[in-house]
């Protein structure tokens, strides 16, 4: 049912442009008390830069924003915060070294007699925050001993502490388990009934009809579409996010798979994980399914020489190899791709073509001198094959959308050269314009005949690009299932421990 109140917050005709780039060209948003309004567009169609400018960080070129009819400017976060506009974005800006309860009430500390903070009343405060976001989390908890998925949910509880008018989530469940994602649906009716009005920004259709009432679609910085959920349908929305006809977002093809290039026997982990063993062929990609704390990327960083397992071992075309940091992985032809690509994959601050060469440099370089023209010409090359979208080789990486820095990463490995590439979650976050093109380069990988691992929690993509799935559960290889006759009652049953025969 959507609301008949006046609007929350109406944005009108907002541009704003950067050198070489147009991010925003006059698009409109209305947000209404007590709804969800989804935001979607494929990655670089503006959607990060309309939160920006809604929460005070980039001030518009043209336009006008009325908050409550009252037309208004936010000129720094703090004032949008005033306001009450927060936000829970994707990438989580959080302080490993504070506890639970200074991430959440850092800037606005709860305060008592003197000015000093009021450390009883925000650790209460903190504790009801937390219980509102479905987390049952010791507020005192430094932040760093914390799991990705409870990050999320204390980023959750510090957009709660501000009195909120307008929520946006941006990507709220991109790290969070089954059960954590209905708990966050369950908290997002609470904040509807309590008339806030929340902006939900998601490149997953389930998520988008399951909670929304509006929808807008931008294109390219552009408003192209909007309306009410229940008066759409995916389809239409796909047409209005890439201005065509997505023929096939598994675009998986039929390759010859080859010999054998890595072999897994006995890897253990004194708590991670416990005798995982496989093969791996050329030109086949091996998919890793599992649900949330399944040990499957903890495996990964192993594998790739980023932690040291406790035994077991592994052979490359036959031979045996030791790996103990990432430099051998590489230099035996493993390369990995982090889910974390903002924390672990891509350098903010240094520009997209050094980004990618970072880990090439003997080939760009002579007689110790690195040749800038090389660099280019190298990462022009990878980056061109993924559809990148930036404005320039030497724009800083930071500043492109998630997908786009997750193609900068995937390029960065793939300038290497490996025999096997390691895709830990290789769409997360990114749009289906994206997701296929990212779905495509790792199908034409395979027909190079590069060994793939695809690690996703992803139903639809585990089977619609692997040869093969390997299931894990609590650290343990569960099961293993050949693509023909895969059903994804198989991968749920396995993954959860559910006996009996699928």
């Amino acid at each position: 049912m959507t609301s008949s109140l006046p609007a929350t917050i109406t944005l009108a005709g907002i541009s704003k442009s950067f050198p070489g780039v147009k991010a925003l060209s006059g698009v409109s948003l209305t947000l209404h008390p007590g709804e969800v309004t989804a935001l979607v567009g494929e990655n670089g169609a503006g959607k990060s830069t309309l939160v920006k400018v809604l929460t005070g960080i980039y001030q518009p070129d043209e336009g006008e924003i009325a908050l409550e009819g009252r037309p208004t400017t936010f000129p720094s976060a703090h004032a949008a915060l005033k306001a009450g506009i927060t936000a829970i974005h994707q990438e989580t800006v959080l302080f490993d070294e504070l506890s639970v309860a200074e991430n959440i009430f850092i800037g606005h500390q709860p305060r008592g007699p003197f000015g000093l903070i009021d450390w009883p009343k925000m650790h209460a405060l903190s504790r009801d925050l937390l219980e509102k976001a479905g987390a049952t989390i010791d507020p005192r908890t430094r932040l760093r001993d914390l799991a990705i998925a409870s990050r999320h949910l204390v980023a959750i509880a510090r957009a709660l502490s501000v009195d909120a008018r307008v929520v946006i989530m941006d990507e709220p469940t991109a790290a969070l388990s089954h059960k954590e994602i209905g708990e966050l649906y369950e908290l997002v009716d609470r904040l509807k009934v309590a008339g806030k009005a929340i902006l939900f920004i998601s490149h997953k259709f389930d998520e988008i009809f399951r909670i929304a009432d509006r929808y807008t679609v931008f294109r390219d910085g552009r408003m192209v579409g909007e309306g009410l959920i229940r008066e759409t349908d995916e389809d239409r929305l796909v047409r209005l996010m890439v201005g065509r006809e997505i023929g096939q977002v598994f675009p998986k093809k039929t390759v010859g798979i080859g010999a054998p290039v890595l072999t897994v026997s006995g890897y253990c982990h004194p708590t991670e994980f416990d005798q995982i063993g496989f093969e791996l062929r050329r030109g086949e990609i091996l998919g890793f399914y599992g649900l949330v704390g399944a040990g499957r990327s903890e495996f990964m960083q192993a594998l790739f020489g980023i932690t040291r397992p406790s035994k077991g071992a592994i052979r490359i075309d036959g031979e045996v190899a030791v790996i103990r940091t990432p430099n051998e992985a590489v230099a035996k032809g493993i390369v990995y791709v982090p889910e974390e690509r903002g924390r672990q994959g891509a350098v903010i601050g240094m520009p997209i073509f050094q980004n990618v060469t970072l880990p090439s440099l003997e080939r760009t370089s002579r007689h110790g001198f690195i040749r800038m023209a090389e660099e280019f010409r190298l990462a022009r090359e990878y980056t061109s094959r993924l559809d990148l979208r930036a404005a320039a080789l030497d724009q800083d990486v930071g500043t492109l959308s998630g997908g786009n820095q997750q193609k900068v990463v995937i390029a960065k490995w793939l300038a290497t050269r490996p025999k096997v590439i390691i895709l830990d979650e290789p769409t997360k976050g990114i749009d289906i314009g994206s997701k296929a093109a990212v779905h495509e380069f790792m199908s034409e990988l395979a027909g190079e005949g590069l060994a793939v691992i695809m690690v996703s929690s992803e139903i639809p993509e585990i089977m619609g690009m692997s040869d093969r799935v390997i299931v894990m559960r609590e650290g343990r290889i569960a099961a293993e299932y050949p693509r023909e006759g895969l059903t994804a009652e198989k991968l749920v049953r396995a993954a959860a421990g559910i006996g009996g025969q699928a």
